[in-house]
């Protein structure tokens, strides 16, 4: 098979981890710097460039889309989809995962547990808007933020009065959700692949730090995951449509609470903490489903 990695930075440990998994495997691949990416949409013969060269005959697509780049990075995806490559992760379902306020209200729609949440992008009553969620202590988010950026822990309802005064300042978008006090500031990433979590690890947050990201300086172990908790992180991937997902859990005292749902999740602290090959599940999982690329010999000889 002919594979395409989409990731900005080849150096990245997912990205190295992916390339090493599909050559051990004796696949081709190729990674692509999404951004350097230029199309030429026809309704006969789409096509996507880069570097001058016109990329051909991909068998299969691994997008690793960085927040900072979901649009841009959809347009390519939906291009390598018109052109007839199986993309693990498809384009309606990154858009899905990356829009917060859609992706919490599918989740609500499925009846997955998560924390009371309450969105509004202009509240004349912000009492209202802080009561919706049972008062402080309360986080608030903003809608584009990643890897815990723009996430604040108002501990009193001035504070969040105030964060949330100037987040309306900014003319930012965001969310305020109960805090889950009983998780102890921590939380379960779970691995998913396809109907199966395959590996799951706790996250704990660093001294002083409500946000458990390994980015914020938190730690991770291996955990051992309730039936539970593997079924609630399983649809939550497959609300969002996802076939990779890492799904953040935290454990509180009327069970497993969904906090987000991420489409490119990293695989250093979950294979480190596991000491499980996650790229090469991944790898065999999209040799599991994509279907040779029947457009690989057009446009040659």
């Amino acid at each position: 098979m002919k594979i395409g990695i989409l990731s900005r930075n080849k150096k990245l440990y997912s990205t190295q981890r992916l390339v090493e998994a599909v050559e051990s495997r004796g696949h081709e691949v190729r990674v692509i710097d999404t951004l350097k990416c230029y199309m030429d949409i026809t309704s006969s013969s789409p096509a996507i460039w880069y570097h001058g060269e016109k990329l051909e005959g991909f068998d299969a697509i691994i997008p690793r889309i960085g927040a900072s780049i979901t649009q841009y990075g959809l347009s390519v995806i939906r291009q390598f989809e018109m052109m007839g490559a199986y993309t693990l992760t498809e384009s309606i379902a990154l858009g899905r995962s990356r829009d917060k306020l859609r992706s919490l209200q599918l989740l609500s729609r499925k009846g997955v547990g998560m924390p009371k949440t309450g969105f509004a992008h202009s509240v004349d009553n912000t009492k209202d808007l802080i009561s919706l969620v049972g008062g402080a202590p309360l986080v608030i988010k903003l809608t584009e933020g990643t890897q815990g950026k723009g996430v604040v822990l108002a501990e009193t309802n001035k504070a969040a009065e105030s964060v949330i005064d100037a987040f309306r300042e900014l003319k930012a978008d965001f969310l305020i959700q109960e805090f889950i006090k009983e998780a102890g500031g921590s939380d379960v990433r779970c691995l998913v692949i396809g109907k199966k979590v395959v590996a799951a690890m706790e996250r704990t947050a660093a001294e002083g730090e409500f946000r458990s990201n390994l980015h914020r300086g938190g730690t991770a172990a291996l955990t051992k995951l309730t039936p539970e908790e593997r079924a609630t992180a399983v649809k939550a991937a497959q609300c969002m449509g996802l076939n990779v997902a890492g799904v953040d859990i935290l454990r509180s005292n009327r069970g497993p609470l969904v906090m987000e749902v991420n489409s490119s999740p990293g695989l250093e602290g979950i294979e480190k903490s596991t000491h499980k090959d996650i790229a090469g599940m991944i790898v065999e999982f999209v040799e599991a489903n994509a279907k040779p690329n029947n457009t690989r010999t057009k446009g040659k000889g």
